[in-house]
């Protein structure tokens, strides 16, 4: 069965630029039944220019949407499969947005090695999912002809992380040479476009932990970049920023992901995450004693107040006082939907703050990073 219909809107008088770009748009919707079908088209249909269809419907898209939207349980094989079949047309859309069934690693890795741009949770957010979109509308300024276009480095490295998500989940293999060749990905781009474009780029398509760790491997490679370090010493770096979160896939996303203070039991359950990575990678023949100290001990202090091990002083590596200032300033700027992206300079005064627990001369170092690049 196929669903599909098609509205468009003259634009009132008075109607701003944006909404009218939005009304002209066209928005693919496909989804696993008629019920989900007709549920978001009923949601967009006011905003945009839509076709619709079931997955299990012959596949029919004659012309190439902006945005796509899919809302399917891909824990069922057959729609993967659907969603394959498709797979050449959706690529070629600015924006592709998975609304999953159920929020599991599994699932989400499974949107992203899927071509998704962003992946939202199937208990639909109304104006999240038109603001999503509205964006996408928006028409190319003249200072953006020329910028890297979204988004093959976020989306290679967001895959691979997931990937990695999964395979802890599963009990499986990672791959630790795309994983290396998604980190050299992102240290050209950011070598080419700068820090700032690759920070606004990840903040557009990604959210959660996988936006997190992509925030993270960006601030590291600039901070590295700006400190001179050679190119063996930056390979290291951002294999250790790419690795330093896997053992958060142990922890349920309903934690990693809550708004607001965790409660001491949740933050215990959080802390055993550095361990737990390095007891996933530790027997890993390709990943080095450095990489595997990084990924145990992002969360340490030089004054030995942090976890697992409590180090302190010279036991903590020049990699981890590294890697720990970008985690703590990619967690204060990174973008939650819950709350609003703390500025730069408000994250950097918070590192400078933290004084006897970060080394002072990188962070003073890390100032351009933090605040110019």
């Amino acid at each position: 069965m196929q669903h599909a219909r098609t509205i468009s809107r003259p634009a009132n008088v008075g109607r701003s630029v944006r909404e009218a770009e939005a009304a002209c748009m066209f928005v693919h919707v496909l989804a696993d039944s008629s019920d989900k079908l007709a549920g978001m088209c009923s949601i967009l249909e006011k905003r945009f220019t839509l076709a619709g269809e079931r997955l299990d419907a012959e596949a029919r898209l004659s012309q190439v949407p902006v945005a796509v939207v899919i809302r399917a349980d891909l824990r069922a094989v057959e729609n993967i499969a659907a969603i394959k079949k498709r797979a050449a047309t959706l690529a070629k859309a600015r924006k592709r947005v998975f609304l999953v069934e159920h929020m599991s690693h599994v699932s989400i890795s499974q949107a992203y090695a899927l071509g998704a741009t962003l992946v939202l949770p199937g208990t639909i957010n109304k104006a999240k999912l038109l603001a999503v979109l509205a964006d996408a509308a928006e028409p190319a300024t003249p200072s953006s002809v020329d910028a890297p276009q979204p988004d093959n480095a976020v989306e290679s490295a967001a895959t691979v992380i997931a990937s990695m998500f999964t395979a802890v989940t599963l009990g499986q293999s990672i791959d630790v040479d795309g994983t290396r060749e998604a980190g050299r990905r992102i240290a050209n781009r950011i070598a080419e476009h700068g820090l700032s474009e690759w920070l606004a780029s990840v903040r557009r398509h990604h959210e959660g932990t996988y936006q997190h760790c992509l925030l993270v491997t960006g601030v590291a490679i600039d901070f590295g970049l700006s400190l001179g370090v050679r190119k063996t010493d930056l390979e290291r770096l951002y294999s250790a920023a790419m690795f330093h979160d896997i053992g958060k896939a142990q922890i349920p996303l309903a934690i990693l992901d809550k708004p607001g203070r965790l409660d001491p039991e949740e933050r215990s359950l959080i802390e055993t995450h550095p361990a737990a990575g390095y007891d996933f990678l530790k027997d890993h023949k390709d990943i080095s004693a450095e990489i595997l100290d990084a990924v145990r001990h992002h969360h340490e202090y030089l004054d030995g107040s942090g976890y697992p091990d409590a180090l302190s002083g010279e036991s903590i590596s020049d990699i981890v006082r590294i890697l720990t200032i970008s985690d703590i300033f990619a967690a204060l700027i990174e973008h939650r939907h819950y709350k609003p992206t703390m500025p730069r300079e408000e994250a950097y005064n918070i590192l400078c703050g933290m004084t006897g627990k970060l080394e002072k001369a990188l962070v003073a170092s890390f100032k351009n990073v933090a605040l110019t690049r």
